[in-house]
């Protein structure tokens, strides 16, 4: 029998020998070199360092949560990465979700002409998919599968992790449904989580991206692969990472249960009830991605002129002055401890990493996909800057959370708003936990990004 004191130290040491045994014992490939993912490792370490010198109370950290967390994430990663079964498995869910993208043609080619489906327009093939995928999503929620699915999925991360059934309920939810719409399910204890609840609510949500713009995001030849194994590994990655940053110190009012409550109030009447107020949701979400990205790109566009000119009045030598060019260098220690090679591939994921924080994922995925600077990004460093853009940890998604928070709970406005700018950091955080062990783990990375994929990412053309 191990003694009580003794166990979270040699737990701790024994998921510390799988990482690192799991990290090194594989042979080397192109540019995925056991020096590569010792920096990886490193920078692992150090993110959960600074996760823990910045803690609300540090002292009441509970590592069983931590090192759980850790352990589960990487055993996703495993799964994924290394073996034939978890990488074939990971490959049918994302050619179903490839799939989606075809049946919502169907849709726009009668609206339209059957040729409207071929264009690579976002317009055209993107919100689509976008409008069919929440009308699914809604169906399923009425006819009950939805809760099902999450209370299962939560269930066992509320038994392993041992944190309160709400934070369960929303980090499963979160990579499926979104941010928003999982804290709807807890609607009836938001008034009554605690101020560590609320972070990590806000946190999960910020960790990863939801379903709906995962469709987009294959639309435009994101590898799904790397993006659907990302949305799972966020979610022990999130409840670990937020119970180190923000500690619970307070009674939890779900504690010891996993329960979705019925939503009397907003249920359908019946099926076609549904589907119809998911298209309308649907097209709603559709064209706020659109309206967003159209201002972003134009504002950044407007940016990049202004701080042109004025690089050019202060005749700074060298390329022209951007806010990618800045982006690049303020998050260059980001890439470089996530294990990206050390080459010129470092500074382009540090501008696609910046560009995500400023802006959104979005905006950072179709410069991956699209621009012909980063065409030439080694697999490796493309497959980590694909885990590291996976999350609405962004400027804009943090005004969004704290809209719907307020609106489902206005006397915790101020608990919200105290903890956001905190748990938007730590999910940003969170995804590189995730980026840092996909660095530590791919071998053979170019299965992930075929020549055939990568070219349908570069040659389609975003039009708003």
């Amino acid at each position: 029998m191990i003694p009580q004191k003794m166990q979270t130290p040699l737990a701790a040491a024994f998921v510390v020998c799988v990482i690192i045994i799991g990290a090194f014992v594989s042979e080397e490939s192109q540019d995925n070199t056991r020096e590569n993912r010792a920096v990886s490792l490193f920078g692992l370490a150090l993110l959960l360092f600074c996760l823990w010198i910045t803690s609300k109370n540090r002292k009441k950290i509970v590592w069983r949560t931590v090192i759980v967390g850790m352990l589960v994430q990487f055993v996703i990663a495993i799964f994924v990465l290394r073996t034939t079964v978890g990488y074939d498995i990971f490959h049918f869910i994302s050619q179903r979700a490839t799939d989606l993208l075809g049946f919502a043609s169907l849709g726009t080619q009668f609206l339209t002409t059957p040729d409207a489906a071929k264009i690579k327009w976002f317009l055209a093939n993107v919100v689509p998919a976008i409008i069919f995928f929440v009308s699914l999503v809604q169906l399923l929620y009425y006819v009950g599968f939805i809760q099902w699915f999450v209370v299962k999925f939560a269930s066992f991360f509320f038994w392993a992790m041992r944190v309160s059934g709400a934070e369960a309920v929303v980090a499963a939810a979160s990579p499926f449904i979104g941010q928003g719409e999982s804290i709807m399910l807890i609607r009836p204890f938001i008034n009554y989580l605690t101020m560590a609840e609320i972070h990590q609510v806000m946190c999960s949500g910020f960790a990863t991206i939801a379903g709906s713009v995962l469709i987009a995001y294959v639309g435009i030849g994101v590898n799904p692969q790397a993006l659907i194994s990302s949305c799972v590994m966020s979610i022990p990655a999130s409840l670990a990472v937020s119970k180190m940053r923000y500690p619970e110190t307070e009674e939890t009012l779900t504690a010891g249960r996993v329960v979705v409550p019925e939503d009397d109030e907003h249920k359908a009447k019946n099926a076609l009830h549904a589907f119809a107020t998911g298209a309308w949701l649907g097209l709603k979400i559709g064209s706020m991605i659109a309206a967003t990205l159209l201002c972003i790109i134009s504002l950044i566009g407007l940016i990049n002129g202004l701080l042109t000119w004025w690089g050019r009045y202060l005749t700074i030598e060298g390329p022209d002055l951007t806010l990618e060019l800045i982006l690049g260098y303020l998050c260059y220690p980001i890439a470089f401890l996530l294990g990206v090679p050390r080459t010129g591939d470092l500074y382009k994921v540090a501008q696609l990493i910046g560009l995500k924080l400023i802006a959104n994922e979005f905006v950072a995925y179709t410069a991956l996909q699209q621009d012909p600077n980063y065409a030439d990004l080694s697999p490796r460093s493309r497959l980590i800057a694909t885990y590291a853009l996976c999350g609405f940890a962004n400027i804009g998604s943090l005004g969004n959370q704290i809209g719907v928070l307020a609106q489902l709970a206005p006397s915790r406005i101020g608990d919200v708003s105290q903890v956001a700018l905190s748990a938007m950091l730590t999910g940003a955080l969170s995804t590189f936990t995730s980026a840092s062990i996909a660095g530590l783990l791919v071998t053979d990375q170019q299965q992930f990004f075929k020549p055939k994929d990568m070219a349908m990412g570069m040659n389609s053309t975003m039009a708003i």
